[in-house]
């Protein structure tokens, strides 16, 4: 295209005005660095999501029916599972007892929050739990005469000194019964495994059981306290929810996994909004570049503007070729920053770059997680940015007299 032909020599000419080709480049540095940065700056938002929602549905479940009020349990579970799992989107249901002890090891000892699951033939078994750091959940299945076998997270278990193979002792504080009131009880438990889910409030305080060991170790009878519905999609875990309300009855409530982690998604939610916003204002700084570079270009280039008007070139002829100026340096600008956002965010993901304290953010490094439909709205919007800055020059190059321009040449 002709445009497109006198564009290219325009910004491939050297000039006698030197500080035209130093904002050029400033603005294609512009340009790739806010392309960078938001790249970079959505894949860590992106990879702490990602992160955070893998490890935490990889011990909890996506809808919960839960007591309203804490009672003797949900009884008759058995019926109420077979409803819940006819509901759309529904994969599997899964009983689940949630209770708390203290457990003391050969170290110290230390608060324990105990998840008591089913692991027959064909029941879901958590994530965290295929791949154990040490011991296996067959040996949860205690035989006859044998002591209840329990799987720790790992921090937990170095804490207090807990050995796959070796007892612990679990502390129920209101274990028995007594003429004067509740008693603690004292149970020895078999370490059957350790595991390790990635998320620090688990690892550090957490454990599992098997259901039938755990009930009688907590003497509740056959009751549950979560009915928990894993499904096919983790999305739909509100419609399902509101579906399940009229089969579980008044005095229980169905609470999805969203609601559970609010405060955490809603904080990384409006991270993300503000990591484009405040990464974005550099696209708007190299768009300001742009307008000077161009904008001094027509200054500098307004004998050729009037020969070529002269010779015909028609006002939007000389609009475009301004209007491709401006597209090359944004396209350039956006090619460099996404190649540089890329692959920084690919060797800083597997080499671990950047390490956390999981005391504080739960894992132990920064994520880096890209997606390709990111890549795709940050090069259109910073294409949009630069062809937006490109209205003003190539307008103004339109309003250059040709007699004026030529009168003393």
């Amino acid at each position: 295209m002709f445009e497109l032909f006198i564009a290219r020599r325009y910004l491939r000419a050297k000039r006698k005005q030197v500080v035209i080709s130093v904002i050029t480049v400033i603005s294609i540095i512009g340009v790739a660095a806010g392309v960078m940065a938001l790249v970079i700056g959505l894949a860590i938002n992106t990879g702490f999501r990602s992160t955070l929602e893998r490890n935490l549905l990889g011990l909890t479940a996506h809808v919960s029916i839960l007591e309203k009020e804490a009672g003797v349990g949900i009884e008759g579970w058995e019926q109420l599972s077979s409803r819940l799992a006819r509901l759309p989107h529904v994969k599997s249901v899964s009983p689940a007892l949630y209770e708390v002890g203290f457990l003391m090891g050969p170290l110290s000892g230390d608060g324990i929050s105990i998840k008591g699951i089913s692991i027959a033939k064909g029941a879901r078994v958590p994530e965290a739990l295929l791949h154990l750091k040490a011991g296996s959940i067959d040996a949860l299945r205690n035989e006859e005469g044998e002591r209840p076998g329990i799987i720790l997270g790992y921090r937990l278990a170095e804490r207090i000194g807990a050995v796959v193979g070796k007892q612990v002792t679990l502390t129920i504080s209101n274990g028995h019964i007594t003429p004067y009131g509740t008693s603690p009880s004292n149970v020895r438990m078999r370490v059957a495994g350790v595991f390790e889910s990635g998320f620090f409030e688990f690892d550090n305080s957490f454990g599992f059981m098997d259901l039938a060991p755990m009930q009688k170790v907590f003497d509740v009878g056959d009751v549950l306290n979560s009915i928990e519905l894993y499904l096919d999609d983790v999305d739909a875990a509100p419609q399902v929810a509101a579906a399940a309300m009229p089969l579980i009855g008044p005095k229980l409530a169905a609470s999805t996994w969203q609601e559970q982690n609010r405060q955490l998604l809603n904080a990384l939610k409006m991270e993300r909004v503000v990591t484009i916003v405040s990464i974005g204002l550099i696209q708007v700084v190299a768009a300001l570049n742009i307008l000077i570079a161009l904008v001094m270009m027509v200054m500098e280039k307004h004998r050729d503007i009037a020969i070529l008007m002269s010779m015909g070139a028609r006002a939007k002829q000389i609009r475009r070729i301004f209007v491709w100026e401006g597209a090359m340096i944004g396209a350039v600008g956006t090619v460099i920053g996404l190649t540089a956002g890329y692959t920084i965010c690919y060797f800083a993901d597997k080499y671990q770059w950047l390490r956390l304290d999981e005391q504080v953010y739960s894992i132990s490094f920064v994520p880096f997680t890209t997606r390709w439909v990111d890549g795709v709205w940050i090069a259109a919007a910073a294409m949009a940015v630069s062809l937006i800055a490109t209205i003003y020059p190539a307008r103004s190059a339109t309003k250059i007299a040709p007699v004026e321009s030529l009168r003393y040449e």
